[in-house]
């Protein structure tokens, strides 16, 4: 259950496509920016832009450090629930 307040900012951070995108290809296994971003065939500042934002609402977070061939550190990420169940209301899921 999300606590009250921070619904919004989840459900603002899932609402693009994009963001959909890159959900959706985590579910599979951890990557970096830049894999994401060829993987759902956008810029790697856009889904910079997006796994901030879905970082922000807790949905996403760093899980390792890889080396590129060139040394440079990238993170991995990772999604941070096995399901994301959105729920309206104050009834819970089996309909109280």
């Amino acid at each position: 259950m999300v606590p009250d307040g921070e619904s919004v900012e989840i459900l603002q951070a899932i609402s693009s496509e994009t963001a959909q995108a890159i959900i959706s290809r985590l579910e599979t296994e951890p990557l970096t920016a830049s894999d994401v971003a060829e993987a759902v065939d956008t810029s790697i500042q856009n889904v910079r832009y997006h796994l901030s934002r879905l970082s922000e609402a807790g949905l996403v977070e760093g899980v390792d450090t890889w080396y590129s061939e060139k040394g440079r550190e990238m993170t991995v990420y990772a999604l941070t629930t096995e399901e994301l169940v959105v729920q309206f209301g104050s009834r819970d899921v089996r309909g109280r």
